[in-house]
């Protein structure tokens, strides 16, 4: 039925003529049927009435359903402010800010929800509490109102939304699946549960929530789009994509989901069509530095003079539209396009820009990384090992690759992972999670001294395994885990997993470490800011492999990026020989498998190899004095440290 057909069904109210219910009640009326009359019903509203908060949450809404969601945010930004105890308008713009992918209003949007909720006077003060980010207080409050009742579903709701706001999931989820348990049907509770989930890294649980949601509710946009990234997560990515086509073309002035698009784009190597999803975004929000970085980051676009002087604009906006964020991912992509075009002294100048500021977000404490190396080399003995002999899980699945970012792991992936009896999965957190467990993390802390005695390694390895299952979609009876950070555990996984295979990739000092420099990375490597830091790290790890070299001898495959570049055959045979697999020539064409790769490196293993990157860093060779003090003697022993 067109729009037209509603004109007169139900009849217009006119406000002016003292006819407000019933207009409101049209308007409503149209808001599923014809939301582009529902949005000009709500305006004659407001035109008569303009402190209505009913009506801009109905202008809201119907702004939503058109896709025009910044006039949609600031209708709904307005019917919060007429109306703040509405409970349907809170609702309303904390959907419309996770599509705009603002999480943190979303998430005090959700909050003034759960107060909008509280009846009772107590948690209406810890709700308050909760929208004033004053933990503390709330959980107190919390607390003491569950202990007379212990039932209250709302009290409950926003406990789990204190312990997720301090990280606390696991204690979130609980809670939650209390709720669910007093009220099944509640599908706020399922929703901030399939969240708590996914911030958790239980994805395939937190999807199993979202299956139930989207059953009664497929036009969910919220929904989907947290069903798309946990899909992504577990690398179901051809459903992944059928979300964001969904959302994309119900939202297609949403820039933050058109970003992640392209990405999951970008992983199935549909490049052309990620470098257009990254246009769009940059279409609809032209200062938004990470789609500009995400552009860069695929390392096979080069930006011509337009780009360039629209990132410059982006970045120097009087305005103020770039946030932090923005500028260092813009400076980040500025430097590519200035070393593109042969300009070293401009492209160093915005990489060491873009880091600048980067780590002014960051607390990277190198001590806790040189501590744990120490503890490691006092630890770690033979004595150790021939007493841990025996333990452990059998199971020879899992192939470990680690060592630095950028120092050919996603090369040395997509080699093992074209063989046929070999699946390539992700950088897994099972490892770091085991291990931060047993007190990694902590600067003063005990670890790897920790590690439990020979009857208990057998749990651990099999935990690895089981978690790392949902990963796995094929019957290849090897997969690889390529987290570089697992070197800092290579003596875990020996006692956990005794037969499993652990491939050092190890790189020219500043080469590896200048390429660092260049990338921005999501989460993760807190050290690449700063080239003096970025040398002691480098140096801390080749410290503790060489350790591990003695303690453990030959344990450990060790493949130079150089050598591989040059010599690839003899590589990649005795690459499989220790893998103890037999020689595929698939491996050596690598470039034409069409798996999906999430790396940086993604486009660049989608080509045969070159040596376009080995000798780079030369070029800035220069500016990286601090780098080499740094490293020490680790740069003149390379590459038989």
């Amino acid at each position: 039925m067109r729009e037209t057909e509603y004109r007169h069904d139900p009849p217009a109210g006119n406000p002016a003529t003292g006819g407000f219910t019933q207009a409101i009640e049209r308007a409503r009326y149209l808001l599923d049927r014809a939301p582009g009359l529902a949005e000009e019903q709500a305006r004659e509203i407001l035109a008569v009435v303009p402190t209505s908060g009913e009506a801009h949450l109905l202008r809201g809404l119907a702004l939503m359903a058109m896709h025009r969601l910044d006039e949609a945010r600031d209708a709904l930004h307005e019917a919060v402010r007429r109306s703040p105890d509405s409970y349907d308008a809170w609702r309303a713009l904390a959907d419309a800010l996770v599509l705009l992918g603002d999480s943190g209003g979303a998430d005090y949007a959700h909050a003034q929800q759960l107060r909008c909720q509280a009846v009772d006077p107590a948690l209406q003060a810890a709700a308050v509490a909760l929208c004033r980010n004053d933990i503390p207080f709330a959980e107190r409050a919390l607390k003491q109102f569950l202990k007379v009742h212990p039932t209250d579903i709302a009290a409950i709701r926003m406990l789990a939304e204190v312990a997720g706001r301090i990280g606390r999931y696991r204690d979130a989820i609980a809670l939650l699946e209390r709720a669910l348990e007093l009220a099944p049907q509640f599908d706020p509770a399922r929703y901030n549960l399939a969240t708590a989930l996914y911030r958790f890294g239980e994805n395939g649980d937190a999807l199993a929530q979202l299956d139930v949601l989207l059953a009664k509710h497929p036009r969910n946009s919220s929904y989907r789009n947290l069903a798309a990234a946990a899909l992504g997560r577990i690398g179901d990515l051809d459903a992944a994509i059928a979300h964001y086509e969904y959302l994309v073309e119900h939202h297609p002035a949403a820039a933050k989901i058109w970003l992640s698009y392209g990405h999951t784009l970008k992983t199935v190597g549909r490049q052309a069509e990620s470098v257009a999803a990254y246009r769009r975004c940059i279409a609809l929000e032209p200062e938004f530095g990470e789609a500009w970085w995400s552009l860069a980051n695929l390392k096979t676009v080069t930006f011509d003079q337009a780009d360039i002087a629209a990132m410059v604009a982006a970045h120097d906006d009087p305005a103020g539209q770039a946030s932090v964020e923005d500028r260092y991912h813009l400076q980040f992509a500025l430097g590519k396009a200035w070393e593109d075009l042969g300009d070293t002294e401009a492209a160093f100048t915005a990489y060491a820009e873009a880091n600048r500021l980067r780590s002014t977000e960051l607390a990277w404490d190198g001590a806790v990384v040189s501590a744990l190396v120490e503890r490691s080399e006092a630890a770690l003995t033979p004595a150790l090992f021939a007493g841990l002999a025996g333990g452990g899980c059998a199971a020879p699945d899992p192939i470990f690759i680690v060592g630095m970012p950028r120092a050919g792991s996603t090369l040395i992936e997509q080699i093992l992972a074209s063989h046929p009896l070999i699946e390539g999965t992700q950088e897994l957190p099972g490892i770091m999670v085991i291990a931060n467990r047993l007190g990694a993390e902590r600067l003063h802390g005990r670890y790897p001294a920790t590690i439990p005695p020979r009857d208990d390694l057998a749990r651990l390895g099999e935990e690895f395994l089981n978690e790392s299952r949902i990963q796995r979609k094929t019957d290849r009876p090897l997969f690889i885990d390529k987290m570089p950070n697992n070197w800092q555990h290579v003596g875990l996984i020996h006692a956990i997993l005794p037969n499993a295979k652990v491939i050092d990739a190890r790189r020219h000092p500043l080469g590896c470490c200048f390429s660092n420099f260049k990338q921005h990375f999501a989460r993760g490597q807190g050290f690449s800011y700063d080239l003096a830091t970025m040398g002691r790290y480098y140096a801390d790890y080749v410290r503790l492999m060489d350790h591990i070299d003695q303690v453990l001898p030959g344990r450990v495959h060790r493949v130079f990026y150089e050598r591989m570049v040059d010599d690839t055959e003899v590589e990649v045979r005795r690459l499989l020989d220790y893998v103890g697999v037999a020689f595929d020539p698939a491996c050596l064409r690598f470039f034409e498998n069409t798996r999906a790769v999430r790396t940086a490196s993604s486009e660049q293993v989608r080509r045969p190899i070159n040596r376009d990157g080995v000798d780079q860093w030369q070029r800035f060779d220069r500016w990286l004095g601090p780098l080499r003090d740094a490293l020490g003697p680790v740069l003149d022993a390379y590459p038989y440290s």
